[in-house]
């Protein structure tokens, strides 16, 4: 069933138009990925969702509501946590949440909250003294508070440290188990690839491209990819005449050989009855990556 439902969504700022003709539904209990580069109209959407920009044609309804009509309403059954956001250096963890908590009918269980996001121990510590880690906990705590059904989280991760990223991912997994649905806005690959059901790939404030992490990769290629150094010097021919290989690439002292089904071990059993060693061996697919690029032209760097 649909919670989420975005119809020819337009968005101009003067002449230039953010977001142009995109269209997607989000299923309940979904974590639905929005993808793409800075500037490509990912955060304009996801505001247009919330009702905190005025669209300019299209429709936006989150569980039956219009933001622009309806947005008392929706801001009791939707949480956000803003790309960018900054409570006061003083302000306590608690106080926060008690503040935000206030602003809506049916809050959830702070104390609990607190100990869910991994803040035990904090309620009493003042804003500019957590960690970045902690401060971008908070924030989902804030976007929490009010026991929303539908969660906006955007570019949560930015700024974070590679274990703290892992942490928060690992939080959101369990944010959406609770029973939230749960839009997430990232320019970060294995954060989409690792997190969500489904990706909208967008680009130049256009839609490219919407379906799973895998199906995405999928329309790309099904090929794959060896990866080793060998124990001797060879002529690339003792590859490019096995069917499975498709292509033999040199890079530094190592060897990349593409091709399809079986290619692992195709490529092993050449290498073993030549007496070449493959070290360093590593197996690799195509990645989200490569269909993002394969579909905007265009390399999405973290």
């Amino acid at each position: 069933m649909a919670i989420i439902e975005v119809q020819d969504l337009v968005k101009d700022y003067g002449s230039f138009r953010a977001v142009d003709g995109i269209s997607f539904e989000v299923g309940e209990g979904e974590i639905f990925g929005i993808l793409g580069p800075n500037g490509a109209g990912k955060t304009t959407t996801v505001e247009c969702i919330e009702g905190l920009r005025s669209r300019d044609g299209g429709s936006v309804k989150v569980m039956g509501l219009d933001p622009e009509r309806d947005g008392a309403e929706l801001k009791q059954v939707l949480g956000i946590q803003l790309q960018e956001s900054r409570l006061p250096d003083r302000i306590r963890v608690g106080e926060a949440l008690d503040l935000y908590g206030s602003f809506y009918r049916k809050r959830s269980d702070t104390d609990r909250l607190i100990e869910q996001l991994g803040l035990g121990g904090k309620r009493k510590t003042p804003f500019g003294k957590l960690s970045g880690g902690q401060q971008q906990r908070l924030s989902i705590a804030l976007a929490l508070v009010g026991s929303p059904r539908v969660a906006v989280l955007d570019e949560l991760t930015t700024g974070l440290d590679p274990q703290a990223r892992r942490d928060t991912w690992d939080l959101i997994e369990q944010v959406r188990d609770s029973g939230v649905t749960i839009i997430l806005v990232t320019h970060f690959m294995d954060e989409a690839e690792r997190l969500c059901d489904r990706i909208a790939v967008v680009d130049s404030g256009k839609l490219v491209a919407l379906d799973t992490p895998a199906g995405l990769t999928a329309r790309v290629s099904e090929e794959q990819r060896v990866r080793f150094r060998p124990s001797a010097d060879f002529p690339d021919a003792l590859l490019l005449d096995l069917p499975e290989v498709t292509r033999v690439e040199r890079s530094g002292s190592h060897m990349v050989v593409s091709g399809g089904e079986n290619l692992l071990q195709a490529v092993a059993s050449v290498l073993a009855r030549n007496h070449i060693v493959a070290a360093e061996l590593r197996v690799e697919q195509v990645s989200l990556d490569d269909a993002f690029v394969a579909l905007t032209g265009k390399s999405l760097q973290n």
